[in-house]
């Protein structure tokens, strides 16, 4: 609670009416919840505590951070987490010009856990997972999520994409048992954009799980920590097929702009994303000539006359913002537990960008790591913006 300063000129009094405040809403909480005045049962849906704010005398001895923050991962050549990092063993590129590192932290292993717990985000994605294959998957991921008892290792929300739009957990939970209850209570259904609507539902399919998975960044971007956003289901159409025809100035602007939204609110949101997949279905539908269609659309979009659709696929966005690619395979429970294997160990870094010549100026971002054999993932880019110009006061 955040007490403004101002002209207390009776103090007893305003503590009296602070006491007689919380005393009414003690009272109210009670009236409203009849068991509170018995023994109180295990919350079905637990709810995590925030941790206290970190000490004034830590909170000096941190290095100021830039403008841009990153969250990097580092495995060794055996897919371990490459701990013991410092800051001179990172190099960052920026345009293939070194940038200066303004802060640097390390989470994992014998360092500090992060605070507050990296989140993750389950979304299960009707909209684009065939009819038959809903039940398998809800099968799997409540699999998941009995694991070791139901002791989640990270807090987890659960989030349905229908083509009603997007029902999202309202808070997440380590206790698997309970989320195991959300994903029962949900039902299979026939999709209302199917096949029969050719390149318009394909279409209608791309839009409404692209400006979801934006909403879903954009609201997270609210919260402090990491994220990761594991996207069940085979991902949304390309739409490079020859049902869309010819794409316009005005189309590729369109997609220009949605690229720059999307990576823009994903980094700013801490969020990695990874796409997770049966082997039953392929990439953008059950058509499984698309599965590796994405590996054409990685190059970085720098101008509107670049804009494509198949540069949103959800395998992309995967890449490029550092998250992972798992599957086609059928152990859906063993791929969302290796991705959340990312949650705990990863380097936090932030640099100042350069000047900007104009709006979405697009920089290539790279982690250089001075150590044999390893791999590293974080946001391959980022869209930069001019400095608004201060008018003096007159």
């Amino acid at each position: 609670m955040r007490i403004v300063n101002g002209q207390m000129r009776i103090p007893r009094a305003a503590a009296m009416i602070f006491f007689l405040a919380m005393q009414t809403l003690a009272f109210a909480q009670q009236n409203s919840n009849p068991s509170a005045q018995t023994q109180t049962p295990a919350p079905q849906d637990p709810v995590l505590v925030p941790r206290p704010a970190p000490k004034a005398e830590a909170r000096r001895t941190r290095m100021p951070e830039g403008a841009i923050k990153l969250d990097v991962v580092v495995d060794d050549a055996a897919g371990k987490p490459a701990g013991g990092l410092n800051p001179l063993d990172l190099q960052l590129m920026d345009n293939g010009q070194p940038r200066k590192i303004l802060s640097f932290r390390a989470f994992g292993g014998d360092a500090a856990k992060p605070d507050p717990p990296v989140q993750v985000v389950l979304v299960i994605d009707t909209v684009n997972l065939p009819f038959d294959q809903v039940a398998f998957t809800k099968q799997e991921i409540t699999r998941f999520l009995r694991q070791n008892g139901g002791h989640l290792s990270q807090p987890v929300s659960i989030a349905l994409l229908t083509d009603a739009g997007l029902r999202v957990q309202p808070r997440p939970s380590t206790d698997g048992n309970a989320l195991v209850g959300i994903v029962d209570r949900i039902k299979g259904s026939i999709r209302s954009i199917n096949a029969a609507m050719g390149g318009e539902g394909l279409l209608e399919r791309f839009q409404l799980s692209v400006h979801q998975m934006a909403n879903i960044a954009e609201n997270e971007a609210m919260k402090p920590g990491r994220k990761l956003l594991i996207w069940v289901g085979p991902g949304w159409p390309m739409l490079n097929r020859t049902e869309l025809g010819y794409y316009s100035a005005k189309d590729r602007q369109r997609y220009f702009d949605g690229i720059v939204e999307l990576s823009t609110k994903l980094r700013e949101a801490r969020m990695a994303v990874y796409s997770v997949a049966s082997s039953s279905v392929g990439a953008g539908g059950s058509d499984s000539t698309f599965v590796f269609a994405y590996k054409d659309y990685l190059k970085p979009v720098k101008s509107p006359q670049q804009g494509d659709s198949g540069n949103l696929a959800l395998k992309v966005i995967a890449v490029q913002s550092g998250g992972r690619i798992l599957g086609p395979d059928n152990d859906l429970a063993g791929e969302i537990g290796n991705c959340i294997q990312d949650a705990n160990d990863f380097y936090r870094i932030s640099f100042d960008p350069p000047h900007a010549d104009h709006a979405n100026e697009y920089h290539d971002l790279k982690v250089v790591v001075g150590k044999p054999g390893v791999t590293v993932r974080t946001n391959t880019g980022y869209y930069n913006q001019p400095q608004a110009e201060t008018v003096p006061a007159r």
